[in-house]
């Protein structure tokens, strides 16, 4: 097959890149090229997608998939739809659980169109997919495949939230970690989203997704990569909700966070139905293997490294002290 994907220097569309060329397939990265380089095997087409005329360069070439990671922009996707759109037997577009306004009924939230005067907000970013999803219905119908993606895990992460806990198990100690019972956890290996995606374009797989991997508990999750990662003698020291709110620790991302935790009122995303994905195709590994995996990532950038999410040493000692 010859495959063109929108993106393949970071993370997943890379991901994506490697596991086509393996797989022996002819792959066209379509990027600027500033965020890194190509995997081996594939062929880095320059391309500035806020420029006109962006396809020129490859617009008489045809291909077998096209593979769209689009994250911001609606009228990137028009643009790619409207230059390969009618030529293309099989169409992936990188959706996300972001596009849900309420996860107990499955509502979306209203599309919306490119602002770059709006402010970026999580419920700004899912109606931007919604429309992008839309953009793709309408061109491609019956030949889309829509990848609704919840948290995308495993080495290369830039986000650094999956990543903080291997790395903090391994160091060993008192951990804190939140008291959560009745949270679940949801994740996919970027390495396993990418076979599946790769997989669907040979296979012409269609319609949409949520694309994650089954339901565990929170706290299965965590002890699983603590038995993965963790010295002997490490205590994981569980600290309430209500705690870690006075103390000012944020959830899910970012700095002074405990990263994947989430309140009650938005344990929601970590309840998507992944059912019909691992019907068709997904297949995810253990979140032991993702861990160790991740592990070896962490210890490449250097495990003291300031992180974008996650507690630094003296942020944690701050919470165990105000519960010791």
């Amino acid at each position: 097959m010859k495959i063109l994907v929108l993106g393949g220097t970071v993370f997943l569309s890379k991901a994506v890149t490697a596991e086509a060329v393996r797989r022996g397939h002819e792959v066209l990265c379509g990027a600027r090229g500033t965020s890194g380089t190509v995997p081996d095997g594939a062929r880095l087409i320059p391309i500035d997608r806020d420029q006109p005329g962006a396809y020129d360069q490859i617009a008489d070439e045809r291909f077998d998939a096209v593979i769209d990671v689009s994250k911001y922009s609606v009228d990137w996707v028009r643009e790619a739809l409207q230059a390969f759109g009618d030529t293309t037997p099989h169409w992936t577009f990188v959706s996300s659980i972001s596009v849900y306004a309420d996860h107990a009924t499955n509502e979306l939230l209203p599309a919306l169109e490119d602002d770059p005067d709006a402010e970026f907000t999580a419920e700004r970013y899912g109606g931007v997919k919604v429309a992008s999803e839309n953009a793709v219905n309408d061109a491609v119908r019956g030949r889309e495949f829509i990848v609704r993606a919840g948290l995308i895990t495993g080495p290369d992460d830039p986000s650094d939230r999956f990543g903080y806990w291997p790395a903090r198990m391994s160091r060993g100690g008192r951990v804190v970690v939140p008291d959560s019972p009745d949270l679940g956890f949801q994740h996919i290996d970027v390495r396993d989203l990418a076979q599946w995606i790769v997989f669907a374009a040979e296979q012409r797989v269609t319609g949409t997704y949520d694309s994650t991997g089954p339901v565990m508990p929170f706290q299965m999750a965590i002890g699983e990569i603590a038995g993965a990662t963790a010295p002997a003698g490490t205590q994981l020291v569980p600290v309430s909700e209500d705690v870690l709110k006075q103390l000012e620790i944020n959830p899910w991302a970012g700095p002074r966070s405990l990263p994947l935790w989430l309140p009650k009122a938005w344990a929601g995303m970590v309840g998507r139905d992944a059912s019909t994905a691992l019907a068709n195709g997904l297949k995810p590994r253990p979140v032991a293997e993702t861990a160790l995996d991740s592990l070896e990532y962490e210890r490449g950038l250097g495990l003291d490294r300031p992180r974008k999410a996650g507690l630094s040493e003296q942020e944690e000692q701050e919470i165990l002290t105000a519960v010791s």
